[in-house]
C-alpha cells in the first residue's frame, strides 16, 4: 500500500508551493524506487530457496528409493526362492 509523502503547513509556506510539492514528489518517486527493488531481491531470494527445496527434495526422494530397493529386493528374492522350492 503506498503512503503518499505530504510536509507540514510551515514548509510549504516557506519554500513555496511548488518545491514543496518537487520535493515530495522526489520522496515518493525514492520510496516507489526502493519498494520495486524490495519486491524485486524478495522473488529472486524466493526463487533461490525454492530450488534448494527442490533439489533437497529430489536428494531425499532418490535416497528413498535406493533403501526401499536394498529392503524389497532380499524381501523377493527369499520369496521366489520359497516358491521355487515348493515345486
Amino acid at each position: 500500500m503506498p503512503v503518499t509523502a505530504r510536509l507540514s503547513n510551515r514548509f510549504y509556506d516557506v519554500f513555496g508551493e511548488e518545491i514543496a510539492t518537487e520535493l515530495v514528489d522526489w520522496f515518493n518517486a525514492v520510496d516507489a524506487t526502493y519498494r520495486a527493488d524490495l519486491r524485486e531481491l524478495n522473488e529472486l531470494n524466493f526463487a533461490r530457496f525454492d530450488a534448494k527445496l527442490e533439489q533437497r527434495l529430489a536428494q531425499v526422494k532418490s535416497d528413498l528409493v535406493k533403501w526401499m530397493f536394498v529392503f524389497w529386493a532380499p524381501t523377493a528374492l527369499g520369496v521366489v526362492s520359497l516358491l521355487l522350492l515348493r515345486r
